[in-house]
């Protein structure tokens, strides 16, 4: 297949804009962010040509962190460069900092915020139109040998009934295209242009951003105390920032396991209602360190305890997001050229179909959360399986899908014109049964 070109890069303060715009309406996780940027970059804007995003999304699916941001910084890099990947990596981040930050104010001082999650519901609804949208559409551009659909289907019983490591599934899925491009060989795609870096560039911002990373959070250290929790919270989520293959989801668990009980920061209760914000609020799932780092600061930092729960705020985002620039600046050079062999093109069209797999995971996990209030996973030998309370079945959710597909699918209603339209069905019909 041919590739598609990307169409004439946009001017930065165009592309500013859209980061922008990507940034406030990014709901729904890693799922619902990829098909966000999809629809924008690819579909309207043409920006990227899909090829070229498939390539990207591969990279960024390897990498730790929150995968859909650093997508985002991939683009804006190749877009504008450094400026412009710092541009589409803040802006995808900050609108969600700052709404989970009022949030985790109001937590901390009310307890939890009813008005907000009922609007949220409508949001999660409208998302999950989207995504089911996006996948269709990467699933028919990427899926085209039996191989392909093989590797997809595998990569999704694997993570979604097996539970099995991310990176394991991704190494798994490049070693089967490589092994499918040695028998059923295939002529080398047209290499994608890249800029040329030299390896002592390459040591340069490697170092940069290193310093960048590491250097505040050992001032900060310094300044408040190896035992004070502010050096806690920036040793706790650094290691956290290298560890985080798969996204979020692998790695909440370990999380929520250590800041209840290794730190005492929160209770179990609160793990929960932290990571119900991060859901439903714009921005990475991994958004809910900045929670987790708020009531650390505030409750144990000392007075005022509004200051220090800021203090952990900053902290957190640094640790969780500095080392994103890390990885795309130093590594995106280099694995752009890597579409040009022919049997490493082989071995990234298998890690693209094991990603629609992922995808379909991310995906069907994302609606069953819609649908049902409490979801439960149930072990029979080595198969897990997620088994949803029937008696939590939320209708409202169900109908608000429906209404997102009609604007969104039938009437052609923009993405934002639907979210808003959504969030205030729901915000209505939660008033109403407040009323009744």
């Amino acid at each position: 297949m041919a590739a598609t070109k990307d169409a004439p890069a946009p001017t930065l303060r165009e592309a500013l804009g859209v980061w922008a715009k990507i940034g406030v309406t990014s709901f729904g996780g890693p799922a619902g962010q990829i098909a966000l940027m999809h629809r924008v970059l690819v579909e309207e804007r043409g920006w990227i040509g899909p090829e070229r995003f498939l390539h990207a999304l591969n990279f960024c699916m390897l990498l730790p962190g929150p995968e859909a941001m650093q997508l985002a910084t991939y683009v804006g890099w190749r877009l504008h460069g450094t400026l412009g990947g710092l541009i589409a990596g803040l802006l995808f981040v900050l609108p969600g900092a700052i709404v989970v930050l009022a949030l985790s104010i109001a937590y901390a001082l009310f307890g939890q915020v009813p008005l907000v999650e009922a609007a949220f519901v409508g949001i999660k609804a409208a998302v999950l139109v989207i995504v089911i949208e996006a996948l269709i559409k990467v699933a028919r551009r990427t899926l085209h040998r039996p191989h392909d659909w093989a590797i997809a289907a595998a990569s999704f019983f694997a993570i979604f009934f097996l539970a099995a490591p991310f990176p394991l599934i991704i190494a798994a899925a490049a070693l089967a295209g490589f092994l499918f491009a040695l028998v059923f060989p295939e002529p080398a795609p047209p290499p994608l242009d890249a800029p040329q870096v030299s390896l002592w560039q390459t040591f340069c911002t490697a170092a940069l951003w290193m310093a960048i990373w590491i250097v505040p959070l050992l001032a900060i250290s310094a300044l408040s105390g190896s035992d004070h929790v502010t050096a806690e919270i920036a040793l706790f989520f650094s290691k956290l920032a290298v560890v985080t293959f798969g996204g979020a989801y692998s790695v909440l668990a370990y999380m929520a396991q250590q800041a209840v009980e290794t730190y005492g920061w929160l209770t179990a209760g609160e793990m929960l209602d932290g990571l119900g914000l991060a859901e439903t609020t714009p921005g990475p799932l991994i958004l809910v360190t900045e929670f987790v780092g708020f009531l650390a600061g505030y409750r144990q930092g000392g007075e005022p305890k509004l200051a220090f729960g800021l203090l952990g705020v900053a902290v957190t985002l640094w640790a969780t997001f500095a080392p994103c620039f890390l990885w795309i600046f130093v590594g995106a050079p280099y694995v752009e050229r890597l579409g040009s062999n022919a049997k490493l093109a082989g071995a990234l069209r298998g890690v693209t179909a094991s990603v629609v797999g992922v995808i379909l995971n991310l995906s069907l996990w994302f609606a069953l959360h819609v649908i049902f209030k409490r979801i439960e996973p149930e072990w029979h030998g080595p198969l897990r399986l997620w088994m949803p309370d029937l008696a939590s079945f939320q209708l409202e959710a169900a109908l608000l899908a429906g209404f997102a597909a009609l604007l969104l699918l039938a009437l052609r209603l923009g993405m934002v014109t639907t979210l808003a339209i959504t969030a205030g069905a729901a915000l209505a019909l939660s008033l109403v049964q407040s009323v009744i």
